[in-house]
């Protein structure tokens, strides 16, 4: 369960921080309604930029902004994109909830934000004494440094020194301290040692999103409800919520499976990860291309014994197809030639690498349970295309101007081509495989018990962290009640 000791000195201190930084914290239930915000905070944001570095920007960590740059209020249904039977090749709808229209244009805000608060709201971080340090394959680690420049404090961001140089111009932009470790995404481990290393120095909390259920519960109460408010309001009359995929990263995500499941219990929950490091599907390694999914070991946080099939997706799918969502030739061939709407082309720029992976998750499954037109498949986008222009510009280097040609290759090839291989239904013994993989990360190396290990498997944990989001709540409150910010306002 995530600790919610209360340290009451520490507490003072970053409460008075937020005073004197004019800093209100959103609750879990205004993530999930934003209408239910106060009305002061909801006038004020109407000058506020959505990318902001702004404290009141804490209140957009929510899947229910207006897709709008500045001044963006709030809606009812999350943004989405549909991707159709024209682009997609499955009958089946799928619907992928965007993170561009969070705060720093990924939804990874809220997974640190998840981490950040029990620890803030509770004192055991002191914002007047601790550095904060986010170890992450990108998007983490941005999130976590847009969150410790609101409160003041000295952020370290350790990532990939192979991810994206988006990623780093923008670290760099916010002022955080940026620790490059060696290899590309898949290479958790370096970022561990590194993390270990700055472990022994007292001024340093670690927040490993790997490890910290705030991530889980996050998503479980603020992402599964997203997604099930989507669906509700775009479904049709016999459509069934058949199926949710997602890649596993830190595993974050897919923990809102655990709250869909128990809205949808026939739906099918996938883990996605890059067919060229398949440590779930094969126990196997290597290096990969889909920025921001991390591999070659087994979240912490994976509930794996709710996980009913592993997807592995080859980064070569999701790097043709990142360039043909993205130049104007391809997004040409898909409006005349394959039969694409304007307003599903508008918005395929709103999917990232690891969005891409996500939705050939989705097809994957369509494919492999002979989904119909009456069902649905729902995945998230972490980030957008907006991260990624640098990768964009060496792929079209690489392989010169894109023409329709290429558009007709990479649509036929990547997409409508893909086939059910590198796939698996998980029956008991399969997901039990899967979890003691966890043993070698996190007894051998990071600390855990055997005991703890197991009783993720056999005990009540997931549920137990599932409720604490309503003790959170009132802490928050509290927190806010005492800073008197809002009161101000």
């Amino acid at each position: 369960m995530i600790d919610l000791t209360i340290h009451r000195d520490s507490l003072s201190r970053n409460i008075a921080a937020a005073r004197e930084k004019g800093i209100v914290i959103p609750t879990y239930e205004q993530m999930k309604h934003p209408q239910t915000i106060p009305e002061p905070i909801r006038a004020r944001l109407k000058t506020v930029g959505m990318w902001d570095v702004d404290p009141l920007n804490l209140f957009r960590v929510t899947w229910k902004n207006e897709p709008r740059a500045q001044g963006a209020g709030f809606q009812d249904v999350p943004n989405y994109v549909e991707l159709p039977p024209a682009l997609t090749g499955v009958p089946c709808r799928i619907l992928a909830m965007a993170g561009k229209w969070f705060p720093t244009g990924c939804h990874k805000v809220g997974a640190s934000f998840g981490c950040l608060v029990p620890r803030l709201v509770t004192g055991q971080f002191d914002a007047a004494y601790h550095k904060a340090v986010w170890p992450s394959t990108g998007n983490y680690c941005r999130g976590g440094a847009f969150n410790s420049r609101l409160l003041g404090v000295h952020a370290v961001a350790i990532l990939p020194a192979e991810m994206s140089r988006e990623r780093f111009t923008w670290l760099e932009s916010i002022g955080a301290e940026v620790i490059a470790t060696p290899g590309c995404e898949s290479n958790v481990k370096e970022i561990f040692d590194k993390t270990h290393e700055l472990s022994q120095d007292p001024q340093c909390m670690i927040f490993n999103q790997f490890e910290q259920m705030g991530n889980h519960l996050w998503h479980y109460q603020v992402t599964g409800e997203a997604l099930s408010t989507l669906f509700e309001a775009v479904k049709r009359p016999g459509e069934r919520l058949s199926g949710a995929c997602f890649t596993s990263g830190s595993a974050g995500t897919i923990g809102c499976g655990d709250y869909l499941k128990e809205v949808y219990p026939r739906m099918k929950l996938a883990v996605g990860e890059a067919l060229q490091c398949p440590t779930i599907l094969q126990n196997g390694f290597g290096d990969h291309r889909i920025e921001g999914i991390g591999d070659k070991h087994i979240p912490w946080i994976h509930n794996v014994k709710n996980t009913d099939m592993v997807i592995d997706i080859d980064d070569e799918d999701s790097q043709r197809l990142l360039r043909l969502f993205n130049d104007p030739a391809g997004l040409a061939y898909l409006k005349e030639e394959a039969g694409v709407d304007d307003e599903t082309l508008s918005k395929l720029s709103w999917l990232g690498i690891s969005g891409i992976a996500n939705v050939l998750c989705c097809i994957k499954m369509a494919k492999y349970y002979e989904f119909t037109g009456q069902d649905v498949v729902v995945t998230v986008l972490t980030d957008s295309a907006d991260m990624y222009g640098s990768r964009i510009q060496e792929l079209s280097d690489q392989y010169g101007p894109y023409t329709a040609r290429d558009a007709a290759v990479d649509h036929a090839l990547h997409l409508l081509g893909l086939r059910t291989d590198a796939m698996a239904e998980l029956g008991y013994r399969d997901r039990k495989r899967i979890h003691n993989l966890k043993y070698y990360t996190w007894v051998e190396q990071q600390g855990k018990s055997a005991e703890e290990l197991n009783a993720l498997w056999y005990g009540t944990e997931w549920e137990d962290v599932h409720g604490q989001a309503a003790a959170l709540d009132e802490l928050i409150n509290a927190f806010n009640e005492e800073a008197g910010v809002l009161r101000s306002m």
